[in-house]
């Protein structure tokens, strides 16, 4: 299998990763909305991180990957208490006033602040496209939240408020984790990150240890695959991704993954957006598609 895929050219390996990560966090969205009704948001995030350092110790220990260079540690701490942790505790929040198909689409505003950040602190490029992506898709969130506050639920604007703060963690996090990466391997990255949110989120022990007996297999189940796929597995294809491309171009990578939500939640959990947010919807995947196209003068000297 490593000989097969060390065959691939670097450029797929990193779609792969791509499609891998957006899939696999379009279905943590899912995963949450169905477990929140059993865990609370902070006993929720310490069972996932908690799952997910289990398999990324035991990575390390597989492939005998020691400590992370010193250079490293600054954005390790940073994304491991700001996206691992608070990212994790809002959006389980959030999505308790919210369906996952709205949560999905607010929080993928992130991607727009990710490339402003990541122009302002790591001196990325923005290109006239990647604005104009950014600014469509910004559109579409908007919608989204226009049709939120349409409900008059005092619960409602609290949920699209928790899930704005998660996507500025989101983006924060990220930003911050991109120049660890030229220190330390995706795998160390990621463990380190998981393993700092997972301490972060200890205070919730005493909930997550009256939850468990109480809740159903099926929640509990869900908050395991949370830790093992969508964070473990889907976070090292995320850093691998991170490593071979600029953090604002693959940041709007991740406005695919409402519609992948809505379907999901869906299919298993019933719940179909308004119209209103699914147009929002519509113009989120709009600005993915500007935003990741090429002139065709570039796309010919590509090809």
């Amino acid at each position: 299998m490593k000989s097969r895929l060390s065959l691939l050219p670097p450029g797929a390996l990193t779609a792969g990763a791509v499609s891998f990560t957006v899939f696999a966090w379009a279905s943590a969205f899912v995963s949450i909305r169905s477990a929140g009704s059993a865990y609370s948001p902070g006993a929720l995030a310490l069972g996932r991180l908690l799952t997910a350092s289990v398999v990324l110790i035991t990575l390390l220990l597989v492939r005998r990957v020691g400590l992370p260079p010193r250079g490293a540690w600054r954005g390790i701490l940073i994304s491991g208490l700001v996206w691992f942790c608070g990212y994790t505790v809002a959006l389980n929040w959030g999505e308790r006033l919210v369906d996952a198909g709205t949560a999905a689409l607010l929080v993928n505003t992130g991607p727009i602040l990710m490339a402003l950040l990541a122009a302002r602190l790591l001196g990325e490029a923005l290109p006239p496209r990647l604005l104009a992506g950014m600014g469509v898709s910004f559109v579409g969130a908007v919608v989204v939240g226009l049709s939120m506050s349409g409900g008059g639920g005092s619960t409602s604007v609290l949920g699209v408020v928790l899930c704005l703060l998660a996507a500025v963690a989101y983006a924060s996090g990220v930003v911050a984790q991109k120049p660890a990466l030229s220190f330390g391997t995706p795998l160390q990255i990621t463990a380190y990150s998981c393993l700092t949110g997972a301490v972060a989120c200890l205070p919730f022990a005493g909930q997550l240890v009256a939850e468990v007996p109480e809740a159903p297999l099926s929640a509990t189940l869900n908050m395991v695959y949370l830790g093992v796929v969508p964070t473990a597995l889907a976070f090292i294809a995320w850093t691998y991704a991170l490593a071979r491309m600029p953090a604002g171009k693959l940041g709007s990578t991740t406005y695919a993954v409402p519609a992948v939500v809505v379907l999901l939640s869906w299919v298993f959990l019933g719940e179909v957006p308004a119209w209103l947010t699914l147009l929002g919807g519509v113009l989120c995947l709009a600005g993915v598609a500007v935003a990741r196209s090429r002139p065709r003068a570039a796309a010919r000297a590509a090809a």
